[in-house]
């Protein structure tokens, strides 16, 4: 199922509104600043080797040493799959999604935060539906991290965050919709799945908006009635198969029966009057809807003897 971009229903609370967005960090390769962090290293080596010579090159490297450590504090190697939320004192100064190594501000905090595919499974909750039976089910949410500023600064925990609302969200679509819906025009949870899953997916989405998280697909993973009433709905359902059963073969039977009478009448087989008509059809909806074969009866005399 793809991304949904609905408006938030009326039950939905509404989210505030973000404060700030992902922009990308001004960073450069860090094989160069790895160079010259090498190069300044060396260069603090040989000059405290060169203190005999003169007491001022130790308090040069010092220095250089100094620099040579803070540059290449810059550096960060950003993975596949990954990003790197870029902070100076405090303030937001971009994210890092191109991998490989690169360098910026020394002076920064950088935190990791994974941009990659991930699943939420919510264990069995146990709820009732829109006719207050007890049901249990659950759900898998499969989503990632869009906007890594706002899952970083917007939540306290953008992980915990998606499982709390993807709970809720479950709740709330089940308290919606009956588990079997007894107008075949509703909509219930067993039998559209499809149209129930959407609108989750869309209800996840204005949900975890604000947390920067993307809900890619969301699907039932369990659904069935509580173990306490069960075997009282396993009843109703086969007494429901039972009933839709027979009224398919009632209407089967009264098709055929039709059409063997009007065969016989444009084919000027037999004349029959109402009452042999009355007893034809009788005989063929017995045979029709019968539960067991027919016992065939051989009638030596006439219909009205």
């Amino acid at each position: 199922m793809s991304t949904h971009d609905s408006t938030p229903t009326a039950d939905v609370p509404e989210m505030p509104a973000p404060q700030v967005r992902e922009f990308a960090a001004h960073s450069i390769g860090g094989a160069l600043a790895l160079l010259l962090g090498l190069v300044g290293l060396l260069a603090a080596v040989f000059l405290f080797a060169a203190g005999s010579v003169s007491p001022g090159f130790p308090v040069l490297g010092v220095f250089v040493l100094l620099c040579a450590l803070i540059s290449l504090r810059g550096l960060n190697t950003v993975a596949p799959g990954e990003a790197r939320v870029v902070q100076l004192f405090g303030r937001y100064r971009g994210t890092i999604r191109q991998d490989g190594l690169r360098w910026v501000n020394p002076f920064t905090s950088r935190r990791k935060i994974s941009t990659r595919v991930r699943n939420h499974e919510t264990p069995t909750l146990k709820v009732n539906d829109a006719y207050g039976n007890p049901i249990e089910l659950a759900a898998v949410v499969v989503w990632k991290v869009k906007d890594t500023a706002q899952a970083t600064f917007e939540v306290d925990n953008y992980v915990k965050f998606v499982g709390t609302q993807t709970e809720t969200a479950l709740r709330h679509i089940a308290i919606e919709y009956p588990y079997d819906a007894h107008d075949e025009a509703g909509l219930s949870l067993r039998g559209n799945a499809d149209e129930i899953t959407e609108k989750l997916a869309a209800e996840l989405h204005a949900r975890v908006e604000a947390a920067g998280v993307q809900i890619i697909e969301s699907r039932f993973t369990h659904l069935a009635y509580a173990p306490e009433i069960a075997s009282a709905m396993l009843q109703r359902q086969q007494a429901g198969a039972v009933v839709a059963a027979r009224r398919q073969i009632v209407d089967g039977a009264v098709g055929m029966v039709e059409a063997a009478l009007a065969r016989i009448t444009e084919r000027d087989i037999v004349e029959l009057d109402n009452e042999r008509k009355a007893a034809m059809v009788s005989n063929l909806m017995v045979v029709l809807c019968g539960d067991r074969a027919p016992q065939p009866v051989l009638n030596t005399g006439t219909l009205y003897q």
